[in-house]
């Protein structure tokens, strides 16, 4: 039997309930792609379940919580060409895999695809979908789909060369928005980065009241300007957020957790190139009018 030409990654912690679900719906894809979670040490009984219920996924399990450096576990450990990222909350619709390889496969530049996402029972398109979908890099002949500089992580593809090469999700970042970054690197190293309607990802997330944007993401898209843009694009981001934390307490966090991390984000500096940062500039003013990519 050949080898699979895709695997799925998925980092988990304490949410082996969801995860259980997740895992039900991937392994009854008609590809049958090989699964493996990476557990961020988590304390409930999600390793004890998986050994139990799904003997045929394989769980590496870290020490210590590594956020979204888990997927970089995941990735290593597998071997296949392309992996597709699901959350414990998140999986893909059948036939989507295979038409993601097809894309890889027509595609050699392609590093990264980005999916269409479609939330909960009812199914409603995530309001990212339409933001990619009018991304005002638009389309690149050697690539699929549309240009863009961010996406979702639990509906995204990636090939495993180009992810290794950009070197993965930013150990800085840890969780929350760590995205864009990987993907200004992905472009960096010459990989493509597209969003692809044809593709579909379901995210079922916990309902949760979303009245104020987190801490962290406030804090990674902070660093993430510090790590990769012009020094008065950066400033003027971690002046925006100082405001914002004299008003609000996720922002004060934010702040605080920033200020921690900035001189490691200083050392670790690596400003986009021009036509990359031509392509971030034109994106800030979109998305300033119609709603910043998470």
């Amino acid at each position: 039997m050949s080898n699979p030409p895709l695997g799925i990654a998925i980092a988990t912690r304490d949410r082996s309930d969801r995860l259980a679900v997740t895992l039900r719906h991937l392994l009854a894809l008609p590809e049958r792609p090989p699964v493996v979670v990476a557990d961020n040490a988590s304390t409930d009984d999600t390793r004890a379940r998986l050994a139990r219920d799904f003997p045929e996924v394989r769980v590496l399990a870290l020490p210590s919580n590594r956020g979204a450096l888990a997927r970089t576990h995941a990735v290593r450990a597998l071997d296949t060409p392309y992996v597709a990222f699901s959350d414990d909350d998140s999986w893909w619709a059948p036939g989507a895999l295979a038409r993601a390889v097809e894309h890889f496969e027509a595609h050699p530049r392609l590093g990264l695809l980005s999916a269409r996402t479609l939330v909960g029972p009812e199914e409603t398109p995530d309001p990212l979908n339409a933001l990619l979908a009018r991304s005002p890099l638009g389309p690149a002949p050697d690539l699929p789909g549309t240009q863009v500089l961010g996406f979702l992580a639990c509906a995204a593809v990636v090939r495993r060369a180009a992810y290794l090469d950009a070197g993965g999700f930013h150990h800085l970042l840890f969780f929350g928005g760590e995205e864009t970054l990987l993907a200004y690197d992905l472009a960096t190293r010459g990989w493509g980065v597209a969003h692809c309607p044809d593709v579909t990802a379901h995210h079922h997330p916990a309902p949760s009241p979303r009245h104020e944007r987190p801490a962290r993401d406030r804090r990674n898209e902070v660093l993430t300007a510090w790590l990769r843009r012009p020094v008065p694009h950066a400033l003027a981001r971690t002046r925006r957020l100082a405001a914002e934390a004299r008003h609000e307490a996720p922002a004060r966090r934010a702040l605080r957790e920033t200020v921690t991390r900035l001189p490691a984000a200083l050392y670790a500096r690596s400003p986009l190139p021009p036509h990359l940062e031509r392509a971030a500039r034109l994106l800030d003013e979109t998305h300033g009018r119609q709603g910043a990519i998470p």
